[in-house]
């Protein structure tokens, strides 16, 4: 009985095993191909995931969607992440960040080495770069405020969260940006019928789900206490991508004016070279918070880029983790309703603040431009073009303004 015993366990780990496998290699081909954004990134995991392969049904992947939507950091990689723990476990779920992670990763930490080791920081390409990065984030603010603003009291919290954003200047403006508009969109957006919104199995322990989450807000609140104790450079680079992906809503570019303010106005990295890795990370597939791997490069090389990519996605991997047991629950409140109508709002208006400052004035500097801006801006939201031919064509005018 014994032998019988742990010869089923064993054919068990080995299918664990298998199916993880399988998680990595599907997510990794989704990494070297899925190019677009977070948005698109849905599309390819519908198609792939869903359509082709079955891992899920229809109504199970559409209810992990709107629980990415709504917790902090990036949608498309929880998403991701949510779809290999269903598949394969706590080691699918890895696999599939794994694997959809590192291709990015790689791809800008050799632009961080080619940046820092050939001195190509002033060159017109990269000034290319920065005017695409104004494009791509108009094309989120008008993409986003149609879906998330497009009433008269959601606009209203979009442009007051804009205005604070841009006003007040403090490590805490965003967390409180959003706190406040959550308490708003209790009072003015709680919906009364929520019994529509569908049940989902998740195969996943409650107890871990609880440490999990423990070990999220365990750390927000212990990293900066370390960082103030030890002084160390390594412990301060964890804090601050921690905290970067922890405590944004929207993921993708609403990451923006939180890592500005971190490495730059912390005075780790210039903002030129900043705005120039922002917009090399719209030419590469997969997830735009791998943009962290490029500014640990910049900071402390090889190391810091794996440390700077881990300490973003962790929070991701902690929450998705500690609340897809509870989400089928906690959905179905109305007031947790409200308020994330009222945060989507000033997302918004963060994404907007963060268009101006510091994307717009850094690099607009002259009538050509404004410009090109608006051709680049033409060929995404009209003619949409996909973001990397963008890309390639922002760097390839602005080598050709410099000549001319």
């Amino acid at each position: 009985m014994a032998i019988d015993k742990e010869i089923v366990q064993q054919i068990s780990l080995k299918d664990k095993l298998q199916a993880a496998w399988e998680v990595f290699m599907v997510s990794t081909k989704l990494g070297l191909t899925s190019f677009g954004g977070p948005i698109a990134h849905l599309g390819y995991f519908h198609e792939e995931y869903i359509r082709r392969r079955k891992w899920l049904d229809e109504r199970s992947y559409a209810d992990l969607v709107a629980l990415c939507q709504f917790l902090p950091g990036p949608a498309s990689s929880q998403v991701g992440i949510g779809i290999g723990l269903m598949r394969a476990g706590m080691l699918g779920g890895l696999m599939a960040w794994l694997g959809f992670t590192m291709p990015s990763l790689i791809l800008l930490i050799l632009f961080a080495f080619l940046l820092q080791g050939y001195g190509i920081g002033d060159t017109g390409w990269i000034h290319g770069l920065k005017i695409v990065a104004v494009a791509i984030v108009a094309q989120a603010v008008l993409s986003m405020g149609q879906k998330l603003a497009s009433d008269r009291q959601r606009a209203t919290i979009a442009v007051l969260a804009a205005a604070a954003a841009l006003l007040w200047h403090s490590p805490f403006n965003q967390v409180m940006i959003i706190i406040t508009a959550g308490l708003v969109g209790i009072f003015m957006f709680r919906r009364k019928d929520t019994s529509s919104n569908p049940d989902v199995s998740v195969p996943i322990r409650r107890t871990t789900a609880l440490l999990c989450l423990t070990a999220f807000f365990g750390l927000l609140m212990i990293l900066p206490l370390l960082r103030l104790a030890t002084g160390w450079d390594s412990i301060a680079l964890f804090d601050s991508f921690y905290r970067a992906g922890a405590l944004v809503f929207g993921g993708g570019h609403v990451v923006l004016p939180l890592l500005e303010q971190e490495v730059v106005s912390g005075g780790w990295i210039s903002k030129a070279d900043f705005l120039a890795g922002y917009g090399a990370a719209q030419a590469v597939p997969g997830p735009l918070f791998t943009f962290g791997g490029y500014l640990g490069m910049m900071i402390q090389g090889v190391t810091g880029a794996l440390l700077a990519t881990f300490a973003i996605f962790l929070p991701a991997f902690l929450l998705i983790v500690g609340t897809l047991p509870f989400w089928s629950a906690l959905r179905k409140n109305p007031h947790v309703q409200g308020a994330l109508v009222g945060i989507n709002a000033a997302v918004v208006g963060i994404l907007l603040a963060a268009l101006y400052q510091p994307l717009w004035t850094t690099a607009i500097q002259q009538p050509m431009d404004f410009a090109f801006l608006a051709i680049l801006f033409l060929l995404l939201v009209f003619w949409k073009l996909p973001p990397w031919i963008v890309v390639i064509a922002g760097a390839l005018g602005g080598a050709i303004f410099t000549v001319l």
